[in-house]
């Protein structure tokens, strides 16, 4: 299989075979390229299971279509492996630092991540958090101890530094352009917004509907970085996906019907945060070690970011809402 990445793939592609390796030294799969191994590692995680409990846009939404954290993992590694396909660059490593990208991600969205980032001392952000789940969290502390490549790629999906492979690179974009389509589709389904709110200007660029939107932008990235090395936009894409998701920003996520319960889900995020700190005890076993080694805010951090909604939600009531009794 290294042997058909080098006759097949373009030559600005991160080749299996040339990896910089793992944090430990790991015997090679006999079947599976290291980056496919990366794969099966994050997959088969506790941590990527946990997504499908993760709010993406809306909290506790009512209906069986709405996206979870997982089902936006799922479509961030399509549109990336797809621009991958198309460009001639390692597939597998684009699903890899995809499926890994928001893995640190927490309870209730980027409300959650907010209230964290201001709680924790040194602050708190989700791409950071994911490569410690994968460094650090994951196997009982042992970390899955992926390829230096697909962690730089999950570090770098968002913030201001930059992944070296072009597989990490436009990694970035396909996050960018699942999360803002299919965001369009649940405030539709929602009724936040309607199909004729979406600004003209930026329909006659993209297209009217959710596919054209993708396969616009998508088609597009692969056209204007068809072999060069970098990841690269029409300027008249860029500008309407910018304008797309500044759009998102003032109706969506900001409008009060869509976001009407998140100060419920911070404060009971940041109460959970304080008695855990006050009461470490009550850590599970297996970040008590971290609390020895790094202190207890971080374990506190570790633990809820760590959560899944529901989880959250059980944990403030067995800490805050007293328990129903009887007399017998």
């Amino acid at each position: 299989m290294e042997q058909r990445e080098r006759e097949m793939l373009s030559p600005y592609a991160c080749l299996s075979a040339q990896s910089m390796g793992r944090q430990r030294p790991m015997a090679e799969c006999p079947v599976r390229t290291c980056f496919q191994r990366d794969i099966d590692r994050i997959v088969h995680s506790k941590a990527f299971r946990r997504l499908k409990h993760k709010t993406q846009v809306f909290l506790e939404p009512e209906g069986d279509h709405y996206r979870t954290r997982m089902t936006h993992t799922l479509e961030v590694s399509r549109i990336a492996r797809t621009i991958a396909r198309g460009l001639g660059l390692n597939e597998d490593l684009a699903e890899a630092a995809a499926y890994g990208h928001d893995l640190g991600h927490t309870p209730f969205g980027h409300a959650g991540e907010r209230i964290l980032n201001e709680i924790m001392p040194g602050g708190f952000a989700h791409n950071e958090q994911s490569l410690r789940v994968v460094d650090r969290l994951e196997k009982d502390g042992e970390g899955l101890n992926l390829t230096y490549e697909v962690r730089r790629g999950i570090l770098c999906h968002t913030g201001p530094d930059r992944a070296e492979t072009l597989e990490g690179q436009l990694l970035r974009l396909a996050d960018k352009i699942a999360y803002i389509n299919h965001d369009i589709d649940d405030a539709i389904r929602g009724k936040i917004i309607y199909p004729m709110d979406i600004p003209l200007s930026v329909s006659q660029v993209l297209g009217f509907t959710h596919s054209e939107r993708i396969n616009t932008l998508t088609v597009d990235i692969m056209t204007q970085s068809d072999g060069k090395k970098e990841i690269l936009q029409s300027p008249a894409c860029r500008d309407a996906m910018r304008e797309l998701r500044e759009f998102m920003f003032e109706y969506v996520y900001r409008n009060p019907v869509a976001k009407g319960e998140e100060g419920k889900a911070q404060d009971m995020l940041r109460r959970l945060f304080e008695a855990y700190v006050r009461e470490p005890d009550r850590l599970p076993p297996e970040y008590q070690a971290i609390r020895v080694e790094e202190g207890v805010e971080r374990a506190v951090c570790d633990y809820i970011s760590g959560m899944t909604d529901k989880y959250a939600v059980e944990q403030f009531g067995e800490l805050f809402i007293p328990k129903s009794w009887s007399v017998k």
